[in-house]
């Protein structure tokens, strides 16, 4: 029966829709293929006033009314529409609400849910409450009870805490914002006016891993102290905006206090030793020099799985960086075995003396990386490998940002007032590099990324061997643009006046390099970047930069709309391009975006080189310059940067920005349009000149 009168229903619904609109609606398929309601739940509120008044609210997916069954002596069920709820006075007891959900169809589904109804306060309230990182699940049981009331402790609001009701039988999670400790409350309701509450205390957060750096909100730091230590995460002595671990060794604290850096449960994840990677490093600020620093790492279900060892401290008062190497283990102890599951760590600071009462300080934990000599090409972007450099002559060398890149690591050299003519800076350490540079006849070039502060200024790059400084070959180039970046090759097989030629039987395998050689120092800045070593070997595939010099390349462009690109000889073979080999693009009468493309052999790498430069020789200055990249298939799936001429007559380096490109996307073409948006009319004031299109 209740199928018909909803068929009816619909039937009547349709009608009223059929007789006020114009458009009629025949195709009810949409509502033949519904499916049953799911997901039901049920929720009681009870009035607190000895009636036995009980609101019951039914929730369903699917799901258009509700029949509820009080399940007391009342037959007739409630007709509850979705959002609704309806209520029901109840005798003292214990009953079965049974809840039957219909949807538009007539398809049905049900369950069933305990009611109990009492005036006495609820009894034995027995709370379950689990942490998972930082979710928690609340569940409840009591006698009495009808429904409970869960308080989180962590309402911000300064009206009364909310609160979130839950039935016996259910589960509710909350997840909170912030790893701490929280008082739950939960409360337990029935129809009289008393009420039971019981606490309990939680902590949440996410396991510790490594890096261990303790500013983190969403991980529980707590630490477990040992022998007398006592520990907490306190603020930087040198930084306020730093939190780190304070750990004091009280006075007569066991000459093996320690502090295991986490819980019991050690690390959410195995620290990756191995035998090649045998080290951790820990900051730490200690009140003296000299004193003995023991870190000791286990297998957090087996404390016999272990390894220790020592570092003493360098500075007073001062940070350090420790660095703890597990294959030189404490004397007596076991070493580092590699099979052993190592995830959890204690600190021991001043070992072996009693504790004096002095705080000592940590932060960072965290594996140390196997450090790789450097070698060619020098990029300043792994992070596995040793970048230092040596620095002479009163120059001075830091890690830098790309100043048109902010994601690409450089280094920045300033030659200072007072730095000697010749000052320099070596590219490594002088133990120079892993592998000697390959120079051979025939193949004696090498290549250095530069940003001058003015063009003319002379660049030396000098190579020797790094057991005999004596055996050396070094040539010089000049730059040719100010603040901008370009590619300075360094052709060995022209040594510098005055100095040795190269010579076969040598290993060169380090290298120095020095700016504005031969001029005192008064404070100009060169970064530098990408040391690489060339060869003479020309290339045999199509591939950036775009230089248009090779004889058996096939440097071929597609025309579109009125643009047309040939490689013709360079007619200004002046500046910063004296190369032979030039594109030359003619904007015709056709479309404003006529224009040429190139195909590459393969998608266009964006990983880590996210910068085009390309030098033009532009017949005035405002003229708009697009360069585009796009899908070799798809033209839709494309990005583009334009920049604009400020030279007329001579040739300037353009750079353009794809920092932000979508790297998940594949693009293959590069799309080139000159003045975009205007007819060109194939004259002079329409001809650009380009070349060295770059990839940095």
């Amino acid at each position: 029966m209740n199928a018909i009168k909803y068929i009816f229903s619909i039937a009547f619904l349709l009608a009223v829709i059929v007789g006020c609109k114009k458009e009629t609606y025949t195709d009810t398929a949409f509502i033949n293929g519904a499916t049953a309601p799911a997901k039901l739940s049920v929720m009681y509120n009870i009035t607190q006033d000895n009636s036995g008044l009980v609101t019951i609210t039914p929730n369903g997916e699917g799901a258009s009314v509700y029949d509820v069954y009080y399940g007391d002596a009342s037959s007739t069920p409630a007709k509850v529409y979705a959002g609704k709820n309806t209520q029901h006075t109840y005798a003292e007891g214990s009953y079965t609400v049974k809840i039957v959900a219909h949807n538009v169809t007539g398809k049905t589904a049900e369950m069933t849910q305990p009611l109990t109804v009492s005036f006495k306060a609820p009894e034995n309230v027995e709370p379950t409450i689990t942490t998972s990182g930082l979710t928690v699940t609340v569940s409840a049981t009591a006698d009495y009870e009808t429904l409970f009331k869960v308080y989180y402790g962590d309402s911000t609001s300064t009206s009364p805490e909310p609160s979130h009701s839950v039935l016996q039988g259910q589960n509710i999670t909350h997840t909170y914002t912030s790893a701490g400790t929280y008082e739950v409350r939960v409360v337990a309701l029935s129809g009289g006016a008393a009420t039971t509450e019981v606490k309990q205390t939680v902590k949440v957060g996410k396991q510790i891993d490594l890096p261990v750096t303790f500013d983190d909100p969403n991980y529980d730091y707590t630490m477990s102290d040992f022998g007398g230590n006592i520990s907490s995460v306190a603020v930087d002595p040198a930084n306020p905006a730093n939190k780190v671990l304070k750990a004091i060794k009280g006075a007569g604290s066991e000459v093996w206090a320690g502090t295991t850096i986490g819980t019991a449960l050690g690390f959410a994840t195995k620290i990756p030793l191995s035998a090649s990677a045998t080290k951790m490093s820990v900051r730490v600020y200690s009140p003296a020099a000299g004193l003995d620093i023991k870190l000791k790492i286990e297998d957090h279900a087996d404390g016999t799985h272990a390894v220790e060892t020592d570092v003493k401290t360098t500075v007073a008062n001062k940070w350090e960086t420790l660095v703890f190497d597990f294959a030189n283990q404490a004397a007596g102890t076991p070493a580092l075995n590699a099979g052993y599951t190592y995830d959890k760590a204690s600190i021991f600071f001043n070992f072996g003396v009693a504790g004096d009462g002095k705080a000592y300080y940590a932060d960072d934990l965290q594996t140390v990386v196997a450090i790789k000599q450097i070698s060619l090409p020098v990029t300043f972007d792994e992070a596995n490998v040793d970048y230092s450099v040596i620095d002479f002559g009163n120059n001075v060398t830091a890690e830098a940002v790309d100043p048109t890149n902010a994601t690409n690591k450089v280094k920045l050299t300033t030659k200072p007032s007072g730095a000697q003519t010749w000052a320099g800076t070596t590219i490594g350490t002088n133990l120079g590099f892993a592998t000697k540079v390959p120079l051979a006849a025939g193949a004696m070039k090498m290549s250095v990324r530069v940003y001058s502060p003015a063009a003319g200024l002379d660049i030396k790059l000098k190579l020797e061997d790094h057991t005999d400084g004596t055996k050396a070959v070094e040539t010089d180039v000049n730059t040719t643009v100010a603040n901008a970046w370009e590619t300075l090759t360094f052709d060995f097989s022209n040594p510098a006046s005055g100095t040795p030629a190269f010579n076969s039987a040598v290993t060169y395998d380090k290298a120095s390099i020095f700016f504005d050689f031969n001029v005192a120092g008064s404070g100009k800045k060169f970064y530098w970047d990408d040391v690489k070593f060339l060869g003479n070997v020309e290339p045999t595939v199509l591939g950036f930069p775009l230089t248009f010099q090779s004889a058996i390349i096939d440097y071929t462009f597609t025309d579109f709309n009125g643009g047309g690109v040939t490689i013709i000889n360079n007619p200004h073979a002046t500046g910063i391009n004296t190369s032979t080999k030039v594109g030359q693009m003619v904007k015709s009468n056709g479309a404003t975006y006529g224009g040429s493309y190139i195909a590459m052999p393969g998608p266009i790498d964006f990983s880590t080189k996210k910068t085009f430069t390309m030098k033009v020789y532009s017949p005035r200055v405002g003229a708009k310059v697009l360069l585009k990249v796009e899908n070799l298939t798809d033209g839709n799936t494309s990005y583009e940067k334009e920049v604009t001429t400020a030279k007329a007559g001579e040739w300037e380096l353009l750079t353009f920005d794809y920092s932000a490109v979508d790297v998940s996307k594949s693009y293959q073409k590069v799309v080139l349009i000159f003045d975009n948006g205007t007819m060109g009319d194939g004259s002079a004031n329409y001809t650009w000149l380009f070349d060295d299109i770059t990839l940095n």
